[in-house]
């Protein structure tokens, strides 16, 4: 019989074993401290409940008792704002918003050439490019605060982590110039909620 993970007393996260999204998610939650059930989903065959809880029967999905949350940036600010301490948004109101907007940039320049590169042929080889000359123009924007923007990690940071994170698997090696990106990364990385956030085979993606 399947077992209701609304009846659970602790969050419950359907998760992917590598995908940055879920590593996303994942990483607000280690950076909160906050414990939950990690269930690891395989798209080619997920779970009933899955699809019974979330109308798209897609991941990351996270349970709080009887409410169901299925989008990821929805899924981030309401740990954030569930669990305050430690907050991943700034105080201030323009300093939330430029935050939003380097989630937004990220989810729409950045990812979809990660998607490319992931399906392979000429098309990969090309967001290949695109990425890295991205991340080299962004440089500046690395230089600016200890993290993200920010002198603190927020919200920004884990989506971009899981990113950076993934570089050498993705074939993108970055030149020395690209210093304050690679050390970024390995500032976060050393972490315990990074450490936290991996599953097997996102570790091994480095190894």
């Amino acid at each position: 019989m399947a077992h209701n993970p609304r009846l659970r007393n602790v969050l419950t996260l359907y998760t992917l074993a590598d995908d940055i999204q879920c590593h996303r998610v994942r990483l607000v939650l280690a950076a909160k401290g906050v414990p939950y059930e990690r269930e690891v989903v395989d798209l080619t065959k997920p779970p009933a409940e899955l699809g019974e809880l979330n109308p798209y029967a897609g991941v990351p999905t996270l349970i709080d008792r009887d409410l169901v949350l299925y989008q990821t940036t929805v899924i981030c600010e309401y740990i954030d704002e569930r669990f305050p301490h430690p907050p991943l948004m700034p105080i201030d109101p323009q300093s939330r918003a430029r935050v939003r907007l380097v989630q937004t940039r990220v989810e729409r320049d950045w990812l979809p050439m990660v998607d490319a590169i992931q399906g392979g042929g000429r098309s990969g080889e090309t967001a290949r490019r695109q990425l890295r000359e991205s991340l080299l123009a962004s440089v500046p924007l690395f230089k600016m605060a200890k993290f993200v923007l920010n002198n603190e990690i927020t919200l920004a940071d884990c989506l971009v982590a899981p990113l950076i994170w993934r570089l050498p698997a993705l074939g993108i090696d970055l030149p020395r110039s690209a210093a304050p990106v690679i050390d970024y990364g390995e500032r976060l990385f050393a972490s315990q909620g990074f450490t936290r956030s991996l599953t097997a085979e996102e570790r091994a993606l480095r190894q």
